[in-house]
């Protein structure tokens, strides 16, 4: 597989773009933003498409952390 072009590279970020605002504006619901998904896959490489997933959730899971979230402790042990 080559490397993709400007244009190819402008058209995979503008759909992850998209993507990622129908995300926001539907609370991180994948339902409503089916047809983005799609346009976003069509676009780019599929290790990009893996790579902006991840780069997603960790930067939703940093924006949580940063204001005040805290993480449960796991499971209790019985005593």
């Amino acid at each position: 597989m080559t490397a993709p072009n400007s244009a190819e590279r402008k058209a995979c970020w503008d759909a992850k773009d998209r993507l990622w605002k129908c995300l926001d504006d539907n609370n991180s619901k994948a339902e409503s933003c089916q047809n983005f998904q799609s346009e976003f896959e069509a676009k780019c490489p599929s290790q990009w498409v893996k790579y902006f997933s991840k780069r997603r959730d960790f930067l939703k899971y940093k924006e949580k952390m940063e204001s005040g979230f805290i993480p449960a402790e796991g499971p209790q042990q019985a005593s």
